[in-house]
């Protein structure tokens, strides 16, 4: 099976190549940070300095680990849903369930292994111009020399490659386990994350205004919150269809389309929900921090300042992974329907109007992801600014969420047009035929 998997590697690397994306990024982004432990591990290190670059590989190479999972598992469940077709000829030939499970691991790790070992070169570049931007906030000595060694070397590859192994073998499980089993258990996480997610938001109110932790519980309970809503957004995508008033025959045709295909839409919802929820709550709940301290006279301590390079970095790799999610999902998503785009335009519609269609289903995601995502947020945001300053929606709000909705909103539609655009180059009769 590793013999097919390579050689289905070299036949079609083109459907590969989110995933070696994903598995690059991942890896230089572990690589990255984790190379502040091999630097803090470094003679003449003082402690002040040791415990940011620790914090700082802590905290964002376990984001990293998450988002690397995420990403990875995102193109590969894409990538098995469309071979669908050519596993079950697979089966028809003899392979096992088994056996397809490894081919299908196999040409994972072998592209997750390609994509880490053309990371370590950024990475060893990223990790300096890390150290040199702690250098000039002054959160650490300049005296401290740069080193990338075996922990960040080591952590890149083996993260990256059980994170490719554990989203194949999956996201091929999906495809081969019964669908009653397969929603029963993502019922199950999506519960558990959301009673965790209100429970770590709840006990904010237990923390005092003056705890430099303070913002740890409402933040992680926004991102539970944001996985389980993204767990259940496929069943929460078809109670918004059955609502939406259906104005004209695209807004028609594009909630049809939606509710059809809604199960296999979940990882965009995934990304969209997690983008807003997470990077709304942790820039808004930065800022209504940064101008309490601010308004107190207060200087920030180190603490404070190690814990805002780390909210607007992990902001920063969350944006990255989610936008290359998106674009990965959407991208393959709309490529998919060149044979659907087709029909239509055989039975008589205009490019335009497919367009149209196609514009009206990005609307309704965008839409459907960013009131999810809000809502995580909110549940975050409230109760760390009614402790902080006795607000309840700090004044900063608005802002930001108008800025992550524009970003969400402007890389949905502009990669699904511009991906519909480049399928319907195609004429008609050719893409039903190269589909078929």
């Amino acid at each position: 099976m590793l013999v097919l998997a390579l050689r289905s590697i070299r036949q079609r690397p083109g459907r590969f190549l989110a995933t070696l994306l994903s598995a690059f990024l991942g890896a230089a982004i572990i690589m990255t940070f984790n190379s502040m432990h091999d630097t803090a591990a470094g003679d003449g290190v003082d402690a002040v300095s040791s415990e940011t670059l620790g914090t700082a590989a802590g905290v964002v190479g376990g984001y990293g680990t998450l988002l690397v999972f995420f990403a990875v598992a995102s193109s590969l469940t894409v990538n098995v849903r469309q071979r669908a077709a050519e596993l079950e000829l697979l089966r028809c030939s003899g392979a096992t369930p088994a056996q397809i499970k490894r081919m299908v691991v196999g040409e994972a790790v072998a592209v997750a292994l390609a994509g880490a070992a053309l990371a370590v070169g950024p990475a060893m570049l990223g990790g300096r111009a890390l150290l040199e931007m702690f250098q000039d906030s002054g959160q650490v000595a300049r005296s401290v020399d740069y080193a990338f060694g075996p922990i960040a070397l080591l952590s890149g590859v083996d993260i990256t490659l059980v994170a490719a192994a554990g989203a194949a073998f999956l996201a091929v499980r999906r495809v081969t386990r019964g669908r009653g089993e397969r929603a029963g258990a993502k019922r199950f996480l999506a519960y558990a994350a959301l009673v965790a997610g209100a429970a770590g938001a709840g006990s904010t109110f237990l923390s005092s205004a003056t705890d430099e932790a303070l913002m740890a519980a409402p933040a992680y309970g926004a991102i539970l919150l944001s996985v389980g809503l993204a767990l259940l957004s496929p069943g929460l995508l078809r109670g918004v269809l059955g609502r939406l008033p259906q104005a004209g025959p695209s807004v028609w045709l594009a909630v049809r389309n939606l509710r059809e295909r809604a199960a296999h839409l979940a990882g965009i919802l995934v990304a969209l929900i997690l983008f807003t929820a997470v990077s709304t709550a942790t820039l808004t709940m930065q800022a209504v921090e940064s101008d309490a301290v601010k308004a107190s006279g207060l200087v920030k301590s180190v603490d404070a300042k190690n814990l805002e390079t780390l909210n607007l970095t992990v902001v920063g790799i969350i944006a990255v992974f989610v936008c290359l999610m998106l674009v990965n999902s959407l991208y393959a998503a709309t490529t998919y329907r060149s044979r659907e785009f087709g029909q239509q335009r055989l039975a008589g519609a205009t490019p335009g109007q497919v367009l149209r269609v196609v514009a009206a289903e990005g609307v309704i995601l965008t839409l459907t992801g960013v009131v999810l995502g809000t809502v995580a947020a909110l549940a975050g945001v409230v109760p760390f600014t009614v402790v902080r300053t006795d607000a309840v929606l700090p004044d900063q709000f608005a802002g930001v969420w108008l800025a992550m909705v524009s970003v969400t909103a402007a890389v949905t539609l502009g990669t699904s047009l511009a991906t519909a655009r480049r399928v319907l180059r195609t004429p008609a009769v050719g893409a039903v035929a190269l589909a078929a």
